[in-house]
């Protein structure tokens, strides 16, 4: 019973992975938004992350997923660091020499509060959360 909660984590961490870079692919490719200097940082830390847990997955192992949780715990805070230059009028200005494409930039803003990089962190969370948790209670199983 606790393999299999350990595969639907892993399944679970691998399918927002899988939905994230869709959405970023989605947003560049088919909307024609460019992205910014920090998206690109958030795609090169989640992009990878659908082949760790996929193979963590095929070979039902969680100890293969270790850098996943190492990509979603710095991607977080990427995400964090680049919402809050969207939306913090102090940090606003900093964004504007991002780069070729200002990274204070809002293609979307759903709500007064959903953004690209809201969006990113969002699914980077999700996934360090669940990854931590796995942890945790196979630490607590193998005792």
């Amino acid at each position: 019973m606790e393999k299999e909660k350990n595969e639907n984590a892993l399944l679970f961490c691998w399918v927002v992975a899988l939905a994230a870079t869709a959405g970023s692919l989605y947003f560049s490719e088919i909307k024609g938004y460019l992205p910014c200097e920090l998206c690109w940082f958030q795609r090169i830390l989640m992009y990878p992350l659908i082949i760790v847990y996929g193979v963590a997955l095929w070979k039902k192992q969680l100890n293969i997923a270790l850098p996943g949780a190492i990509l979603s715990g710095i991607g977080m805070f990427v995400s964090a660091y680049h919402y809050l230059i969207q939306k913090l009028p102090a940090l606003h200005e900093t964004g504007s020499s991002c780069g070729l494409i200002p990274c204070n930039t809002e293609y979307i803003n759903i709500a007064g509060f959903i953004t690209i990089p809201f969006l990113a962190g969002a699914a980077f969370i999700l996934i360090f959360a669940t990854h931590l948790t796995l942890l945790v209670k196979n630490r607590r199983h193998d005792k």
